[in-house]
């Protein structure tokens, strides 16, 4: 953990070609806010693409291509170029993966930002979502999905699962595991220790059926946790728990699923937010947003999640 107090470069996974993340890429670079500071950008990408965006966003600094991040220079853009074969967008987003994740395994001192992929395509519904297809190739067995927001963060212990399996896939080990994950994390990296509060899976905390999961999976597994001098609460009730007293006195809320505590964050903060996988061997993070194709080259796009990223990295 202390390599990641020298970070010195940032490897960024383009994506998905037609996105608005370089887009949003170029409107942060652009800022006349000094954020990246001493950091070297690396982007892993398709040359001409990127090129072509930046003449679109007005980027105007030197673009080095290069092979070996060592290679990289400080204030300009470093391209390391994957081609796109025949318009075959899944073997060139899974290309740029490939060469990210062996540079990642050589440097600890580099962290990943990834731009947003269309799951259908480059998944094919092998992978949930890019946290598991990271956790696959780097042989992590505990990926945690923490979506960061500097004045509440949030992390579904199942992740993009159909609503139907979620109760299948709940139990109290997972439970321990993630919140131990996400707790160990703020105390190494944050250098604090968080209050946490969990959340119920059933409305009010209740239900008409005999199998209670608050009963018999969220309660135990949290008093488990209290046992190991962790600051977490619950379970409380999902309807009412986002009010200004519940963000103002706790930093992360465990949920259930997926959309349990990601529609109620990017209500409160829109794009404020950043997407980190903890328990990979590196620091990876994602703005918290799809490629959203219909506003691609229509420059009205948001930067708020990749500014989100860059200051946390400084933060760290």
């Amino acid at each position: 953990m202390q390599l990641y107090m020298s970070i010195n470069k940032i490897l960024i996974v383009t994506a998905e070609p037609k996105s608005v993340f370089l887009e949003i890429l170029f409107k942060c670079l652009n800022s006349k806010k000094k954020l990246i500071g001493k950091k070297k950008i690396i982007l892993v990408g398709n040359k001409k693409l990127i090129q072509n965006e930046a003449k679109i966003f007005n980027y105007k600094k030197e673009i080095n291509q290069i092979s070996n991040p060592k290679n990289a220079v400080q204030g300009k853009l470093n391209i390391i170029n994957i081609e796109i074969k025949k318009n075959n967008y899944k073997q060139y987003i899974s290309t740029c993966f490939k060469k990210s994740i062996a540079i990642l395994k050589n440097d600890q001192r580099i962290v990943l930002i990834n731009g947003p992929v269309e799951k259908k395509t480059f998944l094919n519904k092998k992978y949930l979502g890019v946290t598991e297809y990271l956790a696959k190739k780097t042989s992590s067995k505990n990926p945690v999905m923490l979506i960061y927001n500097k004045k509440i963060s949030v992390s579904p212990i199942t992740t993009h699962l159909p609503i139907k399996y979620v109760s299948k896939r709940i139990n109290k080990t997972i439970i321990v595991q993630n919140i131990r994950s996400i707790h160990n994390f703020y105390k190494k990296i944050l250098k604090f220790k968080p209050k946490i509060a969990v959340l119920g899976l059933n409305p009010h905390c209740e239900t008409v059926s005999k199998i209670s999961e608050e009963k018999n999976i969220i309660i135990p597994a949290i008093k488990r946790l209290k046992k190991e001098m962790v600051s977490v609460k619950g379970p409380f009730s999902a309807d009412s728990f986002f009010i200004k007293k519940n963000i103002d006195e706790y930093d992360v809320v465990i949920g259930m699923y997926h959309d349990q505590v990601l529609t109620p964050l990017k209500t409160l903060f829109n794009f404020d937010a950043i997407n980190i996988t903890i328990g990979l061997p590196f620091i990876r993070i994602s703005p918290d947003h799809g490629p959203n194709s219909k506003m691609y080259l229509k420059n009205k796009s948001d930067p708020s999640s990749i500014i989100c990223a860059i200051n946390f990295l400084n933060k760290i």
